[in-house]
């Protein structure tokens, strides 16, 4: 495995490989990786002849008020990880590389990231579209691949890559989770021993919701009070914001017809977890 620390060093390669006609996949990170990158990266390592992983803690995706001093930083065991799974390059920039002196462009997608998300972490997805456009440009993969934990960021990539012909197709994997359903993250681990046993609850009220459409509610009023009823049942958590969206707009529904996406933010104490849930009437 070939570590790549400059952005001209990795434009290089990715220029020697795309003259030799070899599949490019990759899969941008902020590391901390667990089994859910595991996964992408098996799914990379599958469909693609070279598999880049970038590990760069986005300073730009954080407000002031969030984690990015907390955020876990362990490239060591990254790095044993990607070399365990067959990764060709691992590009470790610093914040100074990515983000030079003088540098003052910012890549925003206006629609999709005012709610949800971006509502509550105003800078993250302005951060997370800047990086992703750099990352892209440099390596020019033919795949990209995202996990389903992150819903709204893998709808605002998407738009990204069609509206700037970028040239990727963009996969999403499912969600990878622990045996009692609580998605993995990199922030798990700040969890306490209490707030790890409430955790799962987010994805129970999630399924709570999924149940309630599959048995045939079809207001969104509804299925969100589900939702919220079922995660008030637990002290701990603290809810930032339930929704039941279109899938592919994001907007709020009022009824489901055919498909919603169910998307939810809770917070335990210091640490915020999300998760999703999508949902097809046929699945009935």
């Amino acid at each position: 495995m070939r570590v790549i620390r400059s952005v001209q060093a990795l434009s290089a390669w990715s220029r020697a490989l795309h003259r030799e006609g070899v599949l490019i996949g990759l899969m941008p990170t902020m590391g901390a990786l667990h089994a859910g990158h595991r996964a992408l990266i098996r799914a990379a390592r599958l469909s693609c002849d070279a598999v880049a992983v970038s590990l760069f803690v986005n300073p730009r995706q954080f407000g002031p008020a969030e984690d990015l001093s907390r955020y876990p930083r362990q490239l060591r065991s990254d790095s044993a990880l990607c070399r365990g799974e067959g990764v060709d390059v691992l590009f470790t920039p610093s914040a100074a590389e990515m983000y030079p002196p003088g540098f003052q462009t910012s890549v925003v997608v206006r629609g999709l990231s005012r709610r949800w998300e971006g509502e509550h972490r105003p800078a993250h997805f302005e951060g997370v579209t800047t990086v992703v456009t750099k990352l892209l440009s440099l390596v020019r993969p033919h795949v990209v691949f995202f996990g389903q934990k992150d819903f709204q960021q893998s709808v605002l990539v998407r738009r990204l890559v069609e509206d700037l012909n970028l040239g990727a197709r963009v996969v999403v994997c499912p969600t990878v989770r622990e045996h009692d359903g609580l998605a993995l993250s990199s922030r798990n681990q700040h969890l306490t021993p209490a707030q790890r046993r409430a955790a799962p609850i987010l994805y129970a009220a999630l399924r709570a919701g999924r149940t309630a459409i599959l048995g045939g509610v079809r207001s969104a009023a509804r299925i969100r009070e589900t939702i919220h009823h079922t995660i008030a049942a637990e002290p701990l958590a603290r809810v930032e914001y339930l929704a039941v969206c279109d899938p592919e707009t994001l907007e709020p529904l009022r009824r489901i017809s055919d498909a919603a996406v169910l998307l939810g933010a809770v917070r335990l104490g210091r640490v915020r977890l999300i998760d999703n849930l999508l949902v097809r009437i046929a699945e009935r």
